[in-house]
């Protein structure tokens, strides 16, 4: 079955203009003015719209076991809630647990993942190391497209991988051709300001940001980059919340360095004075790490984006309900950190950030789709509105209107971050694999329908960067 759309303003991340689309078999076949499509084709109306990328979501946590308890969104339920926000592309993590295989862990994500009805990708954490980990790490960017490979700097006793392991591993995904990533934030110094808090009564959620301040956050991104730049691999820092971090990625840009900056919607939107809220259950929803910041972390971030020192948005979509987050109703250390958004990314984005000018459309393509795609190379397949590329389409009416509610969004929990939100700027269609499976409100979507899809090395720029590396050793000098 062809689908045609007619009538609409294609929007990439390097132009636009007024074209038709068409797509068959799976791909986009046609891009230009006044195309016919074949009989039975499938005739979208998409004037005065906006043809677009999907978008790709690249830090997600469906299905998380986490503190004690799994997140609510499972790889259906939160796929289909991207689908229906115009998201068709989810990069999710494997986390290991301590000491445990990695390809076990790998293999168990890959079997929790086959009833997503969009297409998925995984970044897979290392939180240990061995020289079977070194070998793992070999097999999955070799055999099962992996390219990238995530570091917690925090939550001490569990996942956090010290300077030992960072060193082996950034050093390792240099010779794999794999970008390491890192959720940057001191581990010990948030293990210590906590256990200091709860010791002085300090109990609630208000607990939660004093403990993770952005110093914390500015020390671990500087200390990862600094690493990256003495082993001279690329480094990617996931979701940055505070503008130490951003600084930090700045200086090494302008030196020069290859470093990537992550930003989370809800990091652009909301304040810690959240987490005062009197009401303990709306408090604890907005537990996440990093924690939501001040004001003046948001400009920042903003102007991140606009200066091109951060290229993605994300949501880190890691949903917990009610009855879960009450875990830590006297202890705000054992309150289960996620939050939602998966849904409602590029909506918020397209309001709070094309409507007020803050970015043009192109630069909201870039930033929801595009630079995702290069980033982690699976560009022009995703992220791209041309002949051949994957037709994962949204088609964007900017006038649409709409309030974020849990009683009409379709993500698995209980609250929303973005909860009484009115934006303008909404899909109309989505396009999945050339089908479409979002309509003017309504879904049709297929379970196990998406894709893995497999995120070749980088293996010739790598190459150069090796090179680089060996001609900047010391060379021993003869006496």
């Amino acid at each position: 079955m062809s689908v045609l759309i007619k009538g609409g303003t294609v929007v990439n991340a390097e132009l636009s203009l007024r074209a038709d689309v068409i797509c068959d078999g799976g791909l986009i076949t046609a891009v230009g003015a006044d195309l016919d499509a074949p009989s039975d084709a499938t005739v979208i109306d998409a004037g005065g719209q906006y043809v677009m990328p999907g978008g790709i979501d690249p830090h997600t946590h469906m299905q998380l076991p986490f503190m004690g308890t799994v997140a609510s969104e499972d790889f259906e339920t939160g796929t289909t809630a991207g689908l229906a926000g115009g998201t068709t592309m989810i990069i999710d993590f494997v986390i290991p647990g301590p000491q445990q295989n990695i390809m076990e862990a790998y293999k168990q994500w890959r079997e929790w993942a086959e009833k997503s009805v969009s297409d998925y990708s995984f970044h897979v954490a290392i939180t240990w190391w061995d020289d079977s980990v070194h070998d793992d790490m070999g097999t999955l960017v070799r055999d099962h497209g992996v390219n990238s490979f995530k570091h917690f700097m925090a939550y001490k006793g569990a996942i956090m991988a010290d300077d030992e392991i960072l060193v082996n591993s950034f050093a390792r995904s240099l010779e794999l051709g794999a970008i390491p990533t890192v959720h940057a934030e001191n581990g010990e110094l948030v293990f210590r300001l906590q256990k200091e808090l709860f010791e002085k009564g300090i109990t609630g959620p208000e607990g939660h940001p004093l403990s993770r301040p952005p110093e914390c956050e500015g020390e671990a991104a500087n200390r990862a980059i600094r690493i990256a730049e003495v082993l001279k691999v690329p480094l990617y820092v996931v979701h940055n919340s505070c503008r130490q971090s951003l600084e930090a990625i700045t200086r090494a840009r302008n030196e020069g360095q290859r470093v990537f900056g992550e930003v989370l919607a809800g990091h652009l939107l909301i304040d810690d004075s959240i987490y005062r809220h009197k009401d303990f259950e709306v408090a604890a929803a907005h537990v996440m790490s990093p924690p939501f910041r001040s004001s003046e972390h948001q400009d920042a971030l903003w102007k991140g984006l606009q200066s091109g020192n951060l290229q993605t948005t994300a949501t880190d979509h890691c949903c917990f309900c009610a009855d879960q987050k009450a875990a830590g109703k006297d202890d705000f250390r054992l309150i289960p950190n996620g939050t939602g958004g998966v849904e409602n990314r590029m909506e918020v984005l397209w309001h709070h950030g094309v409507s007020t000018g803050k970015l043009t459309m192109n630069e909201f393509v870039k930033v929801t789709s595009t630079n995702a795609a290069q980033i982690f190379n699976v560009y022009p397949r995703k992220g791209s509105i041309a002949v051949g590329a994957d037709a994962d389409i949204v088609v964007w009416d900017p006038q649409a209107t709409k309030t974020i509610s849990t009683k009409t969004d379709h993500q698995n929990v209980d609250y929303n971050i973005f909860e009484g939100m009115e934006v303008t700027g909404c899909p109309s269609y989505t396009i999945s694999q050339g089908k479409v499976v979002y309509a003017d409100g309504e879904l049709n979507v297929e379970r196990g329908a998406g894709r893995y899809v497999d995120r070749p090395p980088f293996a010739p720029f790598y190459d150069a960067l090796k090179k680089q590396a060996q001609l900047a050793e010391p060379v021993a000098v003869k006496r």
